[in-house]
């Protein structure tokens, strides 16, 4: 398996950990009875700060995956992985740090780390975006 790949995987395994957080954040409040099973706000603002930053950690996945995950597809269908594959794991290891901070703490310092995070996946995208363009017209 190459690193796109791996980071493509890795990408949608820290996505479905997240959703599996809130799944069961969910579950357990009502199981326990605190909660009805269709009384939950999509933001999770309803149930706790925590709940809120997780559900936001989780949709800023889904949010980022149509350039990130989309061009790691794109240079895996048509062999281009060499462009991808040197910054791949570095996507995946911002993306994951974003999404921790995010959950952590929503201080001015937080959230200053966090998009120094969301930069660093931003203009890779762009890097990785302009390489096959130039991939694919040359």
């Amino acid at each position: 398996m190459n690193l796109t790949a791996l980071a493509l995987l890795g990408y949608i395994a820290w996505f479905l950990l997240l959703f599996g957080a809130i799944a069961i954040l969910r579950t357990d409040l009502t199981v326990s009875g605190k909660r009805l099973a269709n009384s939950f706000k999509p933001d999770g603002s309803d149930v706790s700060a925590f709940s809120s930053r997780l559900c936001r950690a989780h949709a800023n996945c889904y949010e980022s995956f149509p350039y990130i995950g989309g061009l790691m597809l794109f240079a895996l269908a048509t062999g281009a992985e060499e462009i991808t594959n040197q910054l791949a794991l570095a996507v995946l290891l911002a993306r994951i740090c974003q999404s921790s901070i995010h959950i952590l703490s929503t201080s001015v310092r937080a959230v200053q780390i966090r998009f120094v995070f969301f930069l660093a996946q931003y203009l890779i995208g762009i890097y990785w975006t302009i390489k096959l363009i130039l991939s694919v017209i040359t």
